[in-house]
This record gives structure tokens, C-alpha cells and sequence, in this order.
């Protein structure tokens, strides 16, 4: 019994002093402060109802989405989208052949398949902050975005990729047409003027039909994916997807099985929206006990007095009702269309929501939704409902997280420990990107433009370089061997466009509350002299002063 009672004592003399050296390690690691990726990832979205019959609005779909700072600097390394959505080409009736080709950078995601149909092609972008963004000035921006070929690469521009590269795409790869000849598309996307605090852009896809389907190699439907704009400034139509963007994919691989399955032709898949939260940074620190902490950057939404976030109305899908027939006739010489979708053509479905589930570097994160909680407000609004407690003010993501095991737990910052020195630290500022750059051979010079180049400096403290162009004769058209006859006929039709579609018209229905965002002014422009209709603005190059 003394054996066993000395033997306990030398144990606990030993776990005294090894419990003494990890204290003391602790205490010396205690205020070291580490920065991560990884911060925060989570989808705050909306889902709805489905249409009784399947086969209608699926030709275009829309909604205004709230336009607000979410963080009050431009932070480097940050990534989250505002309210967008996602189109895809319904292909529903393929249950496990392949969409994405061998080869492709989507068939490697095993996890997609078997059909792949996820990833196949997209278009997407709308509102939000980009890690890759070369300009960023502190309230969010607007890009288009389109995945023609499985994630291979991608379109946000009349000349761009989605920030992936300075230079602008191969002369094959342009897919973008730009429409508007009053508005520039620089490829860092459109900034908006002043500081808005939760003013709403409208913006639409529809599918319509500038050309007639072929049954040439590719077979190419009539489908040219048109972005519709609704600000206080400006409204109507900016830019389309070419149809070829989504139906070379079939011939470039040699797979048949594709012709017809693309966005040209397909009907489109759409399905809610969503806050999607990318890249976060963060910040680790650990306590003298050894107890972790997470700071994340201030995020930030635009809050009534209840504590009411309104970020989503009006959601609205078109059948071809709504706009197609009417502009495919006017095309074909019938009665001019005044580009108002018809409402005929337009459903509204009842939203629906649910709590998101947060993750820290694939950690859950537990506590937020006692913060807030995602909501359908009346008059079928989509937003956010603040209350009341202690771990963050109204309007505002909680900061902090202890880590418990594998959970992230919120916590108020008077619950971090000053020894931590979490409070003081500041995430990293982005700094300006290189410039955009385009070629000055190829589709850029061949035909190239009439007039230009011109330059305006943007709010973001870019200055655009762009020049005017005869709208068939814009590089993205370039790569196609299309007839005189189908360029003449194109061309002819968007002269009459730019002639009966002005910028103060009512496309969209109003938003049926809250105020109309503006676009930066400097982005509107009026053409030179002799080119007011037909011609388009084509941006060359965007840069710092």
C-alpha cells in the first residue's frame, strides 16, 4: 500500500508539472496572432415553389437584389456574392450519360457525376465582391458570368474572363455580345454610384432569339442569353450570349451527344438564389490556457428598426410569352416590340427558406442563427431577420468563435480574452490589380472599330479605354463564319433596337418597394456623331491612373 501510494504521488507530481509546462507553453503562445483563409463558408439562400406545369417559364428569369457595402473597406483575399442566381440547361431527361466531356476541368469532380449536369454550363455572376478583382473601392460591383465548357473557363464580359487573367480571352473564346450602346461593360465589372445602403438593382435573363437556329456542325438553337438591367439611371438590355458559346462545346470534343443539350437550345433550369460566402479571412489566436479564438472582418447589413434586412423581391420566371414571341416577330418584320415583358408570360412563385448551416475551415459554426435567421417577409420578400442578444448589434455577422472541439462556437468580443489580442488586429487591404489588356491584332483589329479610342475614369479609380465598333464587326463575333446575309440581317435588326429601345423605359416591372440603385454615371456614354445607332462601345483596357 505505500509502494501504491508513493507511486500515486509521483504521479501526480509528474501531471502537476507537465499540466505547469503546458500552461507555460500556452501563456507563451498567448497573444500570437495567425492569419487564415477558410473564415467562413455558407450559402444564404432562398428556394420557391414549383410550377404546376413543368414546361413553362423556363425562358428567362429575374429579380431586384438589395446593393449595399458589405464591408466597409475593400479587404484582400475576400470573396462573397450578393443575392445571384443560377441557370443551367434543363436536362433532366439525361440520368447518367456524361455532360462533361473527358478532359474537362468539371469530369475531375467525381462527386458531380455520373451525368455532370451541375457543371456542365451555367450562367451565373450578379452582385458581389470577387478575390480576383483588380479594382475594388468598397461597395460591391455587377458582373455577368457564363460557364460554357464545363468550368474550363469562363465569360463575364463582352472581352473578359471572370478575373482569372489580365488579358482579355483567346479570339475562340469570346462569347459575350455586347447590346447597349449607352452603357461600357468594363471587365471589373459595374460599380455603382455613391455609398448605397440597401437600394435595389433589377436584373433579368431572358432568352431571345437575334438568330435563327442552324443545323450546321455544331446544330445551334436560338437562345442568346440577354441581361436585362433596372437601375435609377439606366434600364434595358446590356449584353447576350452568342448561342455558338454553348454549342461548339459538341463539336470541340467530338461528342454528338451534346449537340442540342446546351443553353442555345435547352429550356432553362433556375432555381432560387443565394448569398454565396467564398473566401473569408481570418484570424487564430490562442489564450494562456490554450483555448482558440477566431476573429472574422466586420460584415455588414443594411437593417430597418426591427432589424429587418430586406434583400430579395420580386422574383419573377418568363415563359416565351413574355418577351420572345414579341421580339422573334418583330425580327421577322412584324410590329416593333417595346422590350416590356409581358405579363403574361411572367410567374411569381412563393418563396421559401431555411436556416444556413456555417462552416470554419470545415468546421460547423454554432450560435450565428441565435443572431439572425433567414426569412420571406410580407409581400414575399426574401431577407434576413436580426435579434436581439449580445454577439453582434443589428445588421451585423458575428466576429468571434471560440473553438470547442470540431465546433466554432460565437461568442460576444467582451468573451475574448484581451491577451489574445484579437480586438486590434486589422485584415489586409486590397491593393489595385494589373491592367486589363486586349490585343491590338486578331478579332480586336480585323475588322476593327470605327471611332476611339476614348477614356472615362471610373468611381472605383479605374480609367476605361474603350472605342466604338459596328455592333457585327465586336470581336466575339469574329470567330464565326457566318454569312453576309446573317450578318447584314443582325445588324439591320439591332439598328432598329438601339432606334425604339431607350434607356428610361420600364423593361422589368418596377420593384414594388424600397428605392432604384444608380449605376456609376461614368459608365454612361452617348455614341460620336454618325454612329448613334448600331455601333457599340467596346472596352479595351482598364487600369489605375
Amino acid at each position: 500500500m505505500k509502494y501504491i501510494t508513493t507511486t500515486k504521488r509521483l504521479c501526480c507530481f509528474f501531471a502537476a508539472t507537465t499540466i505547469g509546462v503546458t500552461i507555460a507553453i500556452a501563456a507563451d503562445k498567448a497573444g500570437g496572432v495567425t492569419s487564415h483563409s477558410q473564415g467562413l463558408h455558407g450559402y444564404i439562400g432562398f428556394s420557391h415553389e414549383q410550377p404546376k406545369a413543368k414546361t413553362d417559364f423556363h425562358a428567362g428569369m429575374g429579380f431586384y437584389a438589395a446593393v449595399w457595402p458589405l464591408v466597409d473597406k475593400p479587404l484582400a483575399n475576400f470573396q462573397i456574392g450578393l443575392p445571384s442566381t443560377w441557370i443551367l440547361p434543363d436536362n433532366s431527361d439525361n440520368k447518367n450519360q456524361p455532360l462533361a466531356p473527358e478532359g474537362t476541368r468539371a469530369r475531375k469532380w467525381k462527386e458531380r457525376g455520373p451525368t455532370w449536369g451541375s457543371v456542365f454550363q451555367t450562367v451565373e455572376g450578379g452582385l458581389g465582391y470577387w478575390a480576383r478583382s483588380h479594382f475594388r473601392y468598397g461597395p460591391p460591383k455587377f458582373s455577368m458570368n457564363g460557364t460554357p465548357q464545363c468550368y474550363d473557363y469562363e465569360v463575364a464580359s463582352p472581352g473578359w474572363s471572370f478575373f482569372y487573367s489580365n488579358e482579355a480571352l483567346p479570339d475562340n473564346r469570346l462569347g459575350i455580345a455586347q447590346l447597349s450602346n449607352r452603357l461600357l461593360i468594363p471587365p471589373d465589372a459595374l460599380p455603382f454610384q455613391g455609398n448605397p445602403n440597401g437600394e435595389f438593382l433589377g436584373y433579368t435573363w431572358m432568352a431571345l432569339p437575334f438568330t435563327e437556329p442552324t443545323t450546321g456542325d455544331p446544330p445551334t438553337g436560338d437562345q442568346s442569353w440577354t441581361c436585362f438591367l433596372s437601375a435609377a439611371n439606366f434600364k434595358g438590355p446590356i449584353a447576350y450570349y452568342i448561342p455558338e458559346t454553348w454549342s461548339k462545346i459538341g463539336k470541340l470534343f467530338n461528342y454528338p451527344f451534346l449537340y442540342g443539350r446546351g443553353l442555345d437550345a435547352r429550356p432553362a433550369k433556375m432555381g432560387g438564389g443565394a448569398m454565396e460566402i467564398n473566401t473569408v479571412p481570418r484570424f487564430d489566436a490562442t489564450d494562456s490556457r490554450g483555448t482558440t479564438y477566431s476573429k472574422l472582418p466586420k460584415l455588414q447589413w443594411p437593417v430597418d428598426a426591427q432589424g429587418r434586412a430586406y434583400l430579395v423581391q420580386d422574383v419573377t420566371y418568363y415563359s416565351k410569352t413574355a418577351l420572345y414571341d414579341a421580339f422573334k416577330a418583330w425580327r421577322n418584320g412584324g410590329p416593333a416590340c417595346s422590350g416590356r415583358f409581358n405579363e403574361k408570360g411572367a410567374w411569381k412563385p412563393k418563396l421559401n427558406t431555411r436556416t444556413t448551416r456555417y462552416t470554419q475551415a470545415g468546421k460547423k459554426m454554432i450560435g450565428v442563427e441565435r443572431t439572425f435567421d433567414t426569412r420571406i417577409f410580407d409581400g414575399n420578400v426574401w431577407g434576413l431577420q436580426w435579434f436581439t442578444n449580445n454577439l453582434a448589434a443589428n445588421g451585423l455577422f458575428p466576429q468571434y468563435y471560440k473553438h470547442a472541439g470540431e465546433e466554432r462556437i460565437a461568442i460576444a468580443a467582451t468573451a475574448v480574452p484581451a491577451e489574445t489580442k484579437l480586438h486590434s488586429q486589422e485584415f489586409k487591404l486590397a491593393t489595385p490589380g494589373k491592367p486589363y489588356t486586349s490585343p491590338t491584332v486578331g478579332a480586336w483589329a480585323n475588322p476593327g472599330p470605327k471611332a476611339g479610342p476614348f477614356t472615362v475614369k471610373l468611381v472605383d479609380g479605374s480609367v476605361v479605354i474603350y472605342s466604338w465598333y459596328r455592333f457585327v464587326d465586336q470581336p466575339s463575333f469574329q470567330q464565326y463564319n457566318w454569312s453576309a446575309e446573317k450578318k447584314a440581317k443582325l445588324q439591320a435588326f439591332v439598328e432598329k433596337l438601339h432606334s425604339n429601345w431607350p434607356i428610361d423605359r420600364d423593361y422589368m416591372a418596377p420593384p414594388t418597394r424600397g428605392k432604384l440603385i444608380s449605376l456609376d454615371p461614368a459608365l454612361l456614354v452617348r455614341p460620336p456623331a454618325g454612329l448613334e445607332v448600331g455601333y457599340v462601345p467596346i472596352v479595351t483596357r482598364q487600369s489605375m491612373p
